[in-house]
């Protein structure tokens, strides 16, 4: 090879490199971004390889209001299947309560949703009691949304992308304004582009 020649391959290599690192990165799948900052209760929590479609089952607020998880769309949201009589369901909430106020708006929303057997004043009576200002009250009184999105017991958190699309799912109660909860619900809406 020539000079002339060496130094166009190197000026060509040169330049590839940094692409073919951003298109590396890129493909990187959300669970491998995610991965290093599973830490504290984030451990428990399942990113999925592929998004999972959840369903288009509706449920109400007290006013007898009907919604969908579509409602959501382009927004990064993180929906809680919780009950009054669930102990862990109620140790989460100031937590979730807290994120909603502190991330909550455009790019994300906490929707929390008291499946199955709740009584509505049970329900106030908690907030009231714990000082929850933030959350929506929403209900699916006979538990047919939490029964087709695979909800097996409470609480369970499922974080839906932009696209109405399951994302990543925790079994299990959380602290979910601490470090390791804000670190990755930040990553997820970075990765998500919201």
């Amino acid at each position: 090879m020539t000079g002339k020649a060496l130094s166009l391959v190197a000026s060509a290599l040169f330049y590839a490199a940094p692409l073919a690192m951003a298109n590396g990165a890129a493909a990187q799948s959300l669970a491998e971004v995610v991965e290093p900052m599973r830490e504290g209760d984030m451990r428990k929590l399942v990113v999925h390889s592929e998004p999972v479609e959840l369903p288009d089952q509706t449920f109400t607020d007290p006013d007898g209001g009907e919604y969908s998880l579509a409602d959501y769309a382009g927004q990064v949201v993180l929906v809680n299947f919780w009950a009054t009589w669930c102990a862990p369901c109620r140790e989460e909430m100031p937590d979730l309560d807290a994120l909603q106020q502190t991330f909550g708006g455009d790019a994300f929303e906490v929707v929390t949703i008291a499946t199955g057997r709740n009584s509505l004043a049970g329900i106030r009576a908690f907030f009231q009691e714990e000082e929850i200002e933030a959350l929506p009250i929403l209900l699916d009184p006979q538990g047919q949304l939490a029964r087709r999105a695979g909800v097996l017991g409470l609480p369970v958190t499922v974080i839906m992308g932009p696209d109405g699309m399951e994302l990543a799912r925790l079994q299990g109660g959380a602290h979910w304004n601490d470090e390791n909860a804000r670190a990755v619900l930040t990553e997820i809406m970075a990765q998500s582009g919201v």
